[in-house]
């Protein structure tokens, strides 16, 4: 499963795993998206095989898993690693490495 949120991540600069009734994803892609970034989005609840990759995120340590952040193919992690990036500056230099935004 991990092959399959690898390929899902391929090539995107910012891919953001949520779930559409989740408030935390919610405010996590608002904050994202406005700093011009355009994530891809994928809601776990809506898409056929999101139970598994859910399972799958938890084991490559995504706790809680949604939402999952992953900013060049990297996995950054979720809600309070995605705040502390952006409280100490260093979310938008992040962003702008992996070609999500220009300045």
């Amino acid at each position: 499963m991990e092959a399959v949120i690898t390929s899902m991540v391929a090539d995107r600069p910012v891919v953001i795993f949520s779930r559409s009734t989740c408030c935390m994803s919610h405010t996590i892609k608002t904050l994202i998206s406005g700093f011009g970034a355009n994530p891809t989005v994928y809601e776990l609840d809506e898409i056929q095989n999101g139970q598994q990759i859910e399972r799958a995120l938890q084991q490559m340590g995504c706790k809680p898993t949604v939402p999952a952040v992953f900013i060049g193919e990297q996995l950054i992690g979720g809600p309070n690693q995605i705040m502390t990036l952006q409280v100490k500056n260093q979310l938008v230099p992040l962003l702008i490495r992996a070609g999500a935004i220009w300045i």
